[in-house]
């Protein structure tokens, strides 16, 4: 039987995820969970580069933990845990970042992004942020990463330390490839379509949250920003339509062609209710299920122990072999 592909991969628990998270990341999870050895985490330690409140931390890791969950992530197919449980993540990062240039941190689009909306909070924890999530992928021995292509650039990184590491102690990590997910890739904002749907935009109209109830899905695109025209097609010139098509047909499951012949002849508001009502529809059950999971904390408390033990057991193997090649004395 031929050895399944690692895949790893994490969302921080800080902010509320949005449907560009659930089309861009969790929903490719759950496909992924039968055809890989898959390990998904959920990033608390990446998330205090920016001030955090403690308390809110730790609700939220829970509320995503059952979030997961509630979207199909199966704990008995995969590693489910939070990536604090796991020191091994940390302790790799340390040893990588013997390697890790101050020069090619610096020059990283996420270290200046956060730099600019943080000024008074730029930390080494934010510029060691790439370094720590090389640590996350190599640490499995991760063969694909599904990444969007705005995160590209921290896979690349963790292949530049991994090969990096290779020449100078022989072979230790495997390479990993970034796997570019197309398929709802990418959702923009609804009041500024040259932008990506984000969980931290000050405007809450711009962003469909995947906690937001039906009465406040339905308003946000109600609100849509659109053209002065009044045909529903997909062009570069109608960057707001094109938009709403595309979180249509990632929704409905259908493609971007068949929704605009559906809608062929019918208005904005028509069209814009449409989607609101399916994505609607979609998160219902999700919400529904994620508020069952979280009023039994026993069940959660006991995934995640197993998910921590599982990741535990595979990320020892690495950062044992780690510590022998950089000539750490192990007793042994």
């Amino acid at each position: 039987m031929e050895e399944r592909k690692v895949i790893y991969s994490a969302v921080q628990p800080s902010g509320n995820l949005t449907i560009g998270n659930y089309t861009g990341a969790i929903s490719n999870w759950v496909r992924m969970q039968d055809e890989y050895d898959c390990f998904y985490a959920v990033a608390d330690m990446h998330a205090i580069t920016v001030r955090q409140d403690p308390a809110l931390l730790r609700k939220r890791t829970l509320e995503l933990v059952a979030l997961y969950i509630a979207c199909g992530i199966d704990p008995e197919k995969c590693a489910l845990y939070v990536q604090s449980h796991v020191p091994q993540h940390a302790e790799l990062c340390w040893v990588l970042n013997s390697i890790a240039y101050v020069g090619e941190m610096s020059r990283m689009t996420q270290f200046k992004d956060k730099s600019q909306k943080h000024a008074e909070n730029i930390n080494m924890g934010l510029m060691d942020y790439p370094v720590l999530m090389a640590a996350d992928i190599l640490l499995y021995q991760t063969q694909l990463v599904p990444v969007g292509v705005d995160q590209k650039q921290h896979v690349e990184i963790a292949r530049d330390l991994a090969v990096r590491f290779n020449n100078l102690y022989g072979e230790t990590f495997r390479v990993p490839e970034p796997l570019i997910l197309k398929t709802g890739a990418k959702i923009c904002s609804l009041q500024d379509p040259s932008k990506k749907m984000s969980k931290s935009d000050e405007n809450l109209n711009a962003s469909i949250f995947l906690t937001d109830d039906r009465d406040t899905v339905l308003r946000k695109f109600r609100r849509a920003v659109t053209d002065s025209e009044n045909e529903v097609r997909f062009s570069e010139e109608k960057p707001g339509i094109s938009n709403l098509l595309g979180i249509y047909a990632a929704f409905r499951g259908c493609t971007v062609e068949q929704a605009e012949k559906e809608f062929a002849g019918k208005g904005y508001g028509e069209f814009k209710s449409a989607v609101g009502e399916t994505v609607a529809d979609v998160l219902a059950p999700i919400q529904e299920k994620q508020a069952q999971l979280l009023a039994d904390k026993t069940y959660l408390q006991e995934t995640l122990e197993r998910g921590a033990e599982h990741a535990f057991k595979a990320a020892r193997r690495t950062l044992s072999k780690v510590y022998r090649k950089v000539g750490f004395y192990r007793g042994d």
